[in-house]
């Protein structure tokens, strides 16, 4: 509740700590929780993930008793959130760049079928496209019943038919070097031809933090679709007792399954999509 006009109070769902907060403040990557650190974007992951787990969002100290047979990674997530988290699940965090190593393009067949759950959490836009067999492939991990947990920074919310934008839509065998103007992405399309591109954008975080693309809603919705999963969420409203706020609606986080009476090979139900 509003401690006084424009401000609020909440308690930090990965450490518990209360925290008197300008509303203005709690942007999706602005630290907002006084002692561990945490934006919008980390305290979403948990208030996600625990509804998907639990039926209803917990702070990570009321997983009461810890489900150790509940299995799941996290693709380069904030050990912040992780660390707490591992102590009630069995989340483990993986790296595209270091071990424990996961290429979400190119996953090992031992672990198709094997996960409860995945957190992917600003990690999509980076990947090398073409991206779609990466959300296919996050569907292949999962058990039946599992639940993927993803943010990635999206626009044009609800938006029919705003495609997703390529920043290299013919990107092949490509290297980045350095120019007198910066970094320069060379790619060689199939075609033999030569590309040059400057004015790269990258995200804060460790690996290739390079923009590939900018999903718009609908396509991340889609690209769910199509990968198989029949249940999507995507979590709008806002939290304020956790400091959850979504005022603009874009790159709020969605979480996807598929249901096991969809069938695990054949997805026979028409894709439920709910906002919430």
């Amino acid at each position: 509740m509003a401690a006084q006009q424009n401000t609020v109070d909440f308690d930090c769902n990965i450490c518990d700590t209360h925290n008197i907060s300008e509303i203005s403040s709690l942007t999706r990557e602005t630290a907002s929780c006084s002692h561990c650190g945490s934006t919008v974007r980390m305290r979403s992951i948990v208030q996600v993930l625990t509804t998907e787990l639990f039926g209803k969002s917990l702070a990570v100290s009321q997983i009461d008793p810890p489900r150790p047979d509940l299995v799941g990674i996290g693709m380069s997530c904030w050990d912040g959130y992780v660390a707490p988290l591992s102590h009630c699940v069995a989340y483990k965090n993986t790296y595209y760049h270091q071990e424990p190593r996961v290429d979400i393009t190119n996953i090992d067949p031992a672990m198709v079928g094997t996960l409860d759950f995945i957190v992917s959490s600003d990690v999509f836009e980076h990947v090398e496209s073409p991206v779609d067999r990466a959300f296919v492939n996050a569907r292949r991990l999962l058990k039946p019943g599992g639940v993927f947990i993803l943010t990635v920074p999206y626009f044009h919310p609800g938006q029919p038919g705003v495609i997703t934008t390529e920043n290299f839509p013919d990107i092949y065998k490509w290297e980045i070097t350095e120019s007198e103007l910066g970094p320069l992405l060379k790619n060689t399309k199939k075609n033999g031809e030569i590309q040059y591109f400057y004015d790269l954008v990258y995200h804060g975080g460790p690996g290739s933090t390079l923009e590939m693309r900018r999903f718009s809603e609908w396509s991340v919705i889609e690209e769910l679709k199509n990968a198989g999963f029949d249940e999507i969420t995507v979590y709008r409203d806002a939290e304020p007792e956790h400091g959850i706020y979504w005022p603009l609606m874009h790159s709020a986080p969605i979480s996807a399954r598929v249901t096991e009476s969809a069938g695990w090979r054949f997805q026979k139900k028409k894709p439920r999509v709910i906002f919430r």
